[in-house]
Protein backbone atom coordinates (compact mmCIF):
# COMPACT_ATOMS: atom_id res chain seq x y z
CA UNK A 1 0.00 0.00 0.00
CA UNK A 2 1.30 3.56 -1.08
CA UNK A 3 1.91 6.49 1.27
CA UNK A 4 1.22 9.94 1.31
CA UNK A 5 4.00 12.44 2.96
CA UNK A 6 2.92 15.53 3.76
CA UNK A 7 6.10 18.47 4.22
CA UNK A 8 6.34 21.62 5.95
CA UNK A 9 9.36 23.86 7.51
CA UNK A 10 7.13 24.26 10.75
CA UNK A 11 6.61 20.75 11.53
CA UNK A 12 8.03 16.71 11.07
CA UNK A 13 6.57 14.80 8.16
CA UNK A 14 2.81 13.27 7.97
CA UNK A 15 2.61 10.34 7.08
CA UNK A 16 -0.51 8.64 5.99
CA UNK A 17 -1.74 5.32 4.34
CA UNK A 18 -3.06 5.76 0.36
CA UNK A 19 -6.76 5.59 1.77
CA UNK A 20 -6.82 8.55 4.24
CA UNK A 21 -4.48 10.76 2.35
CA UNK A 22 -6.10 10.70 -0.56
CA UNK A 23 -9.98 11.08 0.63
CA UNK A 24 -8.40 14.08 2.85
CA UNK A 25 -6.98 15.48 -0.77
CA UNK A 26 -9.92 15.02 -2.38
CA UNK A 27 -12.01 16.54 0.35
CA UNK A 28 -9.44 19.57 -0.18
CA UNK A 29 -10.56 19.34 -3.51
CA UNK A 30 -6.78 18.31 -4.29
CA UNK A 31 -5.18 16.05 -6.85
CA UNK A 32 -4.42 12.98 -5.23
CA UNK A 33 -2.29 11.58 -8.04
CA UNK A 34 -0.01 14.69 -8.27
CA UNK A 35 2.19 16.21 -6.13
CA UNK A 36 0.69 19.52 -4.61
CA UNK A 37 0.82 22.28 -1.99
CA UNK A 38 -1.52 23.36 0.25
CA UNK A 39 -1.09 27.42 1.13
CA UNK A 40 -1.85 29.05 4.55
CA UNK A 41 -4.44 31.07 3.06
CA UNK A 42 -6.36 27.38 2.52
CA UNK A 43 -6.11 25.81 6.12
CA UNK A 44 -9.48 27.88 7.67
CA UNK A 45 -11.44 26.18 4.32
CA UNK A 46 -9.33 23.17 4.86
CA UNK A 47 -10.71 22.52 8.31
CA UNK A 48 -13.71 23.54 7.71
CA UNK A 49 -14.31 21.11 4.88
CA UNK A 50 -12.47 17.74 6.81
CA UNK A 51 -14.72 18.16 9.67
CA UNK A 52 -18.03 18.36 7.35
CA UNK A 53 -16.65 15.67 5.96
CA UNK A 54 -16.18 13.55 8.82
CA UNK A 55 -19.64 14.47 10.28
CA UNK A 56 -21.29 13.39 7.20
CA UNK A 57 -19.86 10.23 7.89
CA UNK A 58 -20.32 9.67 10.79
CA UNK A 59 -24.41 11.01 10.01
CA UNK A 60 -24.24 8.44 7.77
CA UNK A 61 -23.31 5.72 10.13
CA UNK A 62 -25.65 6.37 12.41
CA UNK A 63 -28.03 6.38 10.18
CA UNK A 64 -27.12 3.26 8.45
CA UNK A 65 -27.11 1.53 12.15
CA UNK A 66 -30.61 2.78 13.46
CA UNK A 67 -31.88 1.74 9.89
CA UNK A 68 -30.48 -1.39 10.82
CA UNK A 69 -31.93 -1.92 13.69
CA UNK A 70 -35.74 -0.54 12.95
CA UNK A 71 -35.83 -3.53 10.41
CA UNK A 72 -34.37 -6.03 12.54
CA UNK A 73 -31.09 -6.29 10.87
CA UNK A 74 -27.31 -6.76 12.19
CA UNK A 75 -25.71 -3.46 12.69
CA UNK A 76 -23.22 -2.39 9.63
CA UNK A 77 -19.71 -2.77 10.87
CA UNK A 78 -17.46 0.06 10.03
CA UNK A 79 -13.54 0.56 10.61
CA UNK A 80 -12.80 1.07 14.53
CA UNK A 81 -10.85 4.51 13.22
CA UNK A 82 -13.25 7.37 12.32
CA UNK A 83 -12.42 9.41 9.23
CA UNK A 84 -12.58 12.35 11.87
CA UNK A 85 -10.19 10.80 14.15
CA UNK A 86 -7.72 9.83 10.91
CA UNK A 87 -7.91 14.01 10.07
CA UNK A 88 -7.01 15.01 13.54
CA UNK A 89 -2.88 15.38 12.94
CA UNK A 90 -3.74 16.91 9.83
CA UNK A 91 -5.93 19.43 11.12
CA UNK A 92 -3.32 20.11 13.94
CA UNK A 93 -0.77 20.00 11.44
CA UNK A 94 -2.25 22.97 9.21
CA UNK A 95 -2.82 25.00 12.68
CA UNK A 96 0.81 24.86 13.38
CA UNK A 97 1.25 25.77 9.87
CA UNK A 98 -1.22 28.34 9.75
CA UNK A 99 0.52 30.13 12.75
CA UNK A 100 3.86 29.94 10.74
CA UNK A 101 2.61 30.99 7.43
CA UNK A 102 4.07 27.98 6.21
CA UNK A 103 2.60 25.59 3.15
CA UNK A 104 2.18 22.06 3.26
CA UNK A 105 3.39 20.16 0.18
CA UNK A 106 3.19 16.06 -0.60
CA UNK A 107 4.41 14.37 -3.04
CA UNK A 108 7.74 16.39 -4.24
Amino acid sequence: MSLYRFKSRETGDLVMLQPTGKRILEVLGKDPAAPGILQPAEYPGAVIALRAAADAEEALHRRLKDEARANGEPEPQFETVSFHMRCVPFIEMMKRCEKADVAIVWGI
